[in-house]
């Protein structure tokens, strides 16, 4: 009940109430109206409840003291010597900054919820010959479970029996479907997009692959503390100081008006205003050029990256795939003849690398015939019947099962697309092969001078991907990227994180999907594509690229290193402004009511100083 009440008063409503209460004490006192109840009772009942609650949890729970604690103390001498206004003032102004900081870093906490609905409920279990639902939770390691096109994973195992191919992604972020057949591994949550297959269960419940990334996530969250207010940093000095000195000139002076000025203008207002205004400006202005940022604690660590690891498909790359390549390996066939005939026997197929022939045949806008008997083959390929041949479209392995024989030239092609990493799709007609349709998923535009500007300014990057050694390889060619991890799980993504945090690095991780999660979140800040980023992936991280716009990731860094060089100039101003204070409250020029207003000056100094990021150039 007490935390419910004290919530309540330190919400925005009963802070704005506060203030309208503070502005009547003020304007009172300025004309001299005789009021029964003065308004800055209120005010320090509903702002500075709060502050004596957590200045008493801070004491006696946490054995820490706080700057709640000093501003407690300067609250109730102001209100022993009568000056209530002095009072209610100090305790408004530190509950709009304690507002303002907890806007700035509060986040939500949807992302571990969407990763726990992946979890598959039920599973189809095989026993004695027939199928039965049963909870996902009631599977056993040894239990042979049907997998039905379009579902996901109940488990992790291993096919027994049927070929397909899955959609991986969530674990390994791959941009094409896995084909898949007996002997093969499958995890827990991923999506059997064709044929049906049956698993053996080797790992259930907590031990599957989902599991362990989302515990990865919960962890890393848990792990990450919330920065603390830089005025509780130094409130264990500053509580003692300011009571040494409050009671020196009490006792030198024999005035204890003095001393507690001492106490007012002691109180860091100015100081607890500094970063969050900074902070709210370059949110602000983040904000403008399509980037949200979640917390204060998130730019600092942006500005103090030296080192930015990059996932590839989705973030470097568009994470769609497009025809790249045509290769005739005779002289029979056309590029345009090519395409179309795979278009041809593909435009029934629901493949991914099927689709995309077809929309490239289509962009290219090449004929596209009709087909009879059309077959596909799960994790292999498809066959049908044009203009009286019979065509097979698929990969290397299930056209030589079929008979077709590969030249010294179809050789040296083909393997020159596995050097580069590219999905081909070899085309056969009549057991002859004519050639080889590649397809790939595209660099962004801006992704190279994007790299470029961060060597400049001294960044290092790193390439960490769940793609095959030579996608990862080929698309790091072409954006200078040296340091290059592929074939990665997300658990191994979070080691190889750790392993550069170890060696001293602050590390920035760019990602996009739901494999990024725990990365994110293990990084010193995570980044996430906004625009087709999931959701999981989006709410894992600290920053978000609304509009998947990668150019803005050198723009990130100096805005960040521009807020916190802001901060530090606030907070060398706004220790001045009290040293000042406590000077002039010394030799008596300022009283309580001055020294809060004094406060008033001082704050709005330090507002009108951090707004001046608003508006600033960084592109």
């Amino acid at each position: 009940m007490l935390n419910k009440i004290i919530g309540f008063l330190s919400g925005l409503k009963m802070t704005i109430v506060s203030g309208v209460c503070i502005a009547a004490s003020l304007v009172f006192a300025l004309t001299g109206i005789s009021v029964a109840v003065d308004p800055a009772w209120a005010a320090v009942i509903i702002s500075g409840l709060p502050i004596a609650y957590a200045a008493m949890e801070g004491l006696f729970v946490d054995r820490r003291i706080y700057t709640a604690l000093l501003i407690t103390i300067a609250m109730i001498a102001s209100i022993f010597i009568g000056e209530l206004f002095a009072a209610g003032e100090i305790a408004f102004i530190m509950a709009i900054g304690g507002i303002l900081e907890a806007k700035t870093v509060e986040r939500a906490q949807k992302g571990l919820k969407n990763l726990l609905s992946l979890t598959p409920a039920v599973g189809r279990r095989i026993s004695g010959g027939r199928e039965e639902m049963i909870p996902a939770e009631q599977i056993k390691p040894g239990d042979i479970l049907r997998v039905l096109p379009g579902e996901a994973m109940p488990v992790d195992g291993e096919i027994v029996a049927g070929d397909t191919s899955v959609d991986q992604s969530i674990m390994t972020g791959e941009s094409l479907p896995v084909d898949k057949g007996a002997g093969d591994s499958v995890y827990c949550g991923t999506i059997n997009r064709f044929g049906s297959v049956d698993i053996r269960a080797t790992k259930v419940g907590e031990d599957s692959s989902l599991q362990k990334l989302i515990r990865m996530v919960r962890d890393a969250e848990n792990n990450k503390a919330p920065t603390q207010r830089i005025v509780d940093k130094w409130a264990g000095w500053l509580v003692p100081i300011a009571l040494c000195i409050a009671v020196i000139v009490f006792f030198t002076m024999h005035d204890i008006v003095r001393a507690v000025t001492v106490l007012v203008v002691f109180c860091p207002c100015a100081l607890a205003l500094a970063t969050p205004t900074s902070i709210v400006a370059a949110i602000g202005q983040a904000t403008k050029h399509g980037i949200i940022i979640k917390s204060g604690d998130a730019l600092e660590r942006m500005g103090k990256a030296d080192t930015i690891a990059f996932d590839k498909t989705g973030t470097l790359t568009h994470g769609s795939l497009v025809v790249s390549d045509v290769i005739p390996f005779n002289t029979i066939i056309i590029k345009d003849e090519l395409l179309s005939l795979a278009a041809a026997v593909e435009s029934r197929s629901e493949h991914p690398l099927g689709k995309a022939i077809v929309a490239g045949a289509e962009a290219a806008k090449l004929g596209i015939k009709p087909s009879i008997d059309f077959k596909m083959i799960p994790g292999k390929g498809v066959s049908a019947v044009l203009d009286g041949r019979m065509v097979l479209c698929g990969n290397e392995a299930w056209l030589r099962e079929n008979g077709v024989g590969f030249d010294a030239y179809a050789e040296i092609a083909m393997n020159e697309l596995r050097q580069q990493g590219k999905a081909a799709v070899i085309v056969s007609a009549d057991g002859e092969a004519l050639g080889a349709v590649a397809l790939s998923d595209t660099l962004r535009t801006t992704a190279k001078d994007m790299i470029e500007e961060l060597k400049t300014a001294k960044t290092d990057t790193v390439l960490l991907t769940g793609d095959h050694r030579q996608t990862a390889e080929y698309i790091a060619g072409m954006l200078g990227i040296k340091d290059i991890h592929a074939g990665l799980l997300p658990e191994q993504k979070v080691e190889k994180i750790q392993e550069l945090r170890r060696q001293g690095r602050n590390i920035c991780m760019i990602g996009d999907g739901v494999n990024d999660a725990p990365a994110l979140k293990t990084a010193n800040v995570g980044v996430a594509m906004g625009g087709m980023g999931s959701d999981i992936a989006i709410e894992a991280a600290d920053i978000a690229l609304m509009g998947d716009d990668i150019s803005k990731i050198p723009y990130l860094k100096r805005l960040s290193n521009a807020t916190i060089k802001l901060i530090r100039i606030n907070i060398s101003l706004a220790m001045c402004i009290n040293f000042t204070a406590i000077v002039l409250s010394v030799l008596g020029v300022l009283t309580p009511v001055t020294g809060a207003l004094w406060h008033n000056a001082a704050s709005i100094l330090v507002v009108l100083n951090a707004a001046r990021l608003y508006d600033r150039k960084f592109i």
